[in-house]
């Protein structure tokens, strides 16, 4: 297709995209004026679904008018409530609905995930990161490492990119993995990186790891609703992820777990058990002995979060009505109309440059753009932010947008550039 930097342009664009009527199953922030921002953090906080409040009041009617038989009566009894949630999960991250649950959150599923998979040996105990990952993650994972009586400094390996590069080559990475060796107990990246938009190579990784001997898991925070995934043909052991990001669930919403269907009989395997997680035939018999469900349902820990789960049921109908395949081809048009108008901004007589640090190849990023202003960033980004335009600052230096194809246009692809040039 044949770009041109005009408003027109952008609005032939939006007439012409097969999922603009998703835009209007979302609320959009408005500014203090009553405009419509340019929400541009969905990488951060998806935007509520119109319907998530008529599902949570149908939900406080049940508990109103039910009391604790909403558990079993009613449109969506409780009890079996989070398998309601499966399938569509399931489509979502290219897996098998035995390999899925949604349970608990992020970080407290990554623990639990990590007693089961990081099982460190005196030979074979060390795990892999990518350098500057989440704080959460780095978090956790030292706060394992210690509890199984071993130091970070020696038993956690990070990679970092080449000088002077922004992203890690996946080659490198690869490469680090089989210097590790016998070494390596556990490679644990993010799907995307946070900070540079970077959408790692996890079938790759996966296979690798596995050529070594490791274990294989992944964050999939930033990259669960945003690009297309396929854990279980890749191998992936064992993945975690929010749903209040591209999932549009609300603030710290539930978590979703993948394990793969390999260890779905694997009833040895450590981990720490929950009534929710036993053999959901026998649960009120209220016996002793810890049976497993079989499959991700098997680590259940409390019965399931009815209210953040209703709302990620909404999210997920629409994920489901829109398909990703349409989704990120979408996502692909946006990402070239923006590298297109960043590279007209350039060549024009302008306070300043704009880097973009996250990779170009499509198989490397998703919706987020990481940008760099060498000197006025942080100013940027808050004229950006009194403009009406929601984006992210992460420091030292990065402004984090994404143009999200449920509900972003490509003509607020195009202010925002027109933006720039009042700065």
């Amino acid at each position: 297709m044949l770009l041109e930097n005009s408003l027109t342009f952008a609005q032939t664009l939006d007439e012409q995209d097969e999922l603009q009527l998703f835009r209007s199953y979302f609320h959009i922030p408005k500014t203090k004026s009553g405009d419509e921002v340019i929400y541009f953090t969905g990488n951060s906080l998806g935007l509520q679904p119109v319907t998530a409040k008529s599902a949570i009041l149908e939900e406080l009617e049940n508990w109103a008018n039910l009391g604790g038989e909403a558990h079993f009566e009613g449109r969506n009894p409780w009890f079996t409530y989070h398998k309601l949630l499966t399938d569509a999960t399931a489509r979502l991250v290219g897996a098998k609905p035995i390999e899925v649950v949604v349970m608990n959150t992020l970080t407290v599923n990554l623990h639990l995930l990590m007693v089961s998979f990081y099982r460190p040996t005196a030979k074979r105990f060390k795990i892999l990161m990518e350098g500057g990952a989440f704080p959460s993650d780095q978090y956790a994972v030292e706060s394992q490492v210690k509890f199984h009586g071993l130091h970070p400094e020696y038993a956690i390996e990070e990679i970092f990119p080449r000088p002077n590069e922004t992203y890690l080559r996946t080659e490198d990475i690869t490469k680090k993995i089989k210097d590790l060796g016998e070494e390596l107990a556990l490679v644990l990246f993010g799907g995307v990186n946070y900070y540079t938009g970077q959408a790692f190579d996890m079938q790759t990784i996966s296979s690798v790891t596995h050529e070594v001997g490791a274990i294989a898991g992944f964050d999939l925070a930033h990259a669960v609703g945003n690009i297309p995934l396929q854990l279980h043909e890749w191998g992936v052991d064992f993945a975690t992820w929010c749903t209040y990001k591209y999932l549009n669930s609300g603030a710290g919403g539930t978590s979703g777990v993948f394990i793969h269907e390999k260890y779905a009989d694997n009833f040895d395997l450590p981990r720490f058990a929950g009534w929710w997680g036993h053999d959901e035939g026998e649960r009120f018999l209220m016996k002793k002995g810890f049976k497993p469900m079989r499959g991700a349902e098997g680590w259940q820990l409390s019965n399931a979060q009815i209210l953040p789960m209703t709302v990620h049921r909404e999210s997920l109908k629409i994920f489901d009505q829109a398909g990703m395949n349409r989704i990120w081809a979408k996502h692909l048009k946006m990402n070239h109309f923006f590298y297109f108008l960043v590279d007209e901004f350039n060549k024009g007589n302008h306070k300043f440059k704009i880097q973009i640090i996250t990779p170009l190849d499509e198989k490397e990023s998703g919706c987020q753009l990481s940008l760099v202003v060498k000197g006025v960033g942080k100013q940027l980004y808050n004229f950006l932010m009194s403009k009406g335009v929601s984006v992210g600052w992460r420091e030292p230096e990065v402004i984090r947008i994404a143009p999200v194809p449920l509900y972003n246009t490509f003509e607020e692809i195009y202010q925002f550039i027109e933006l720039l040039k009042q700065f």
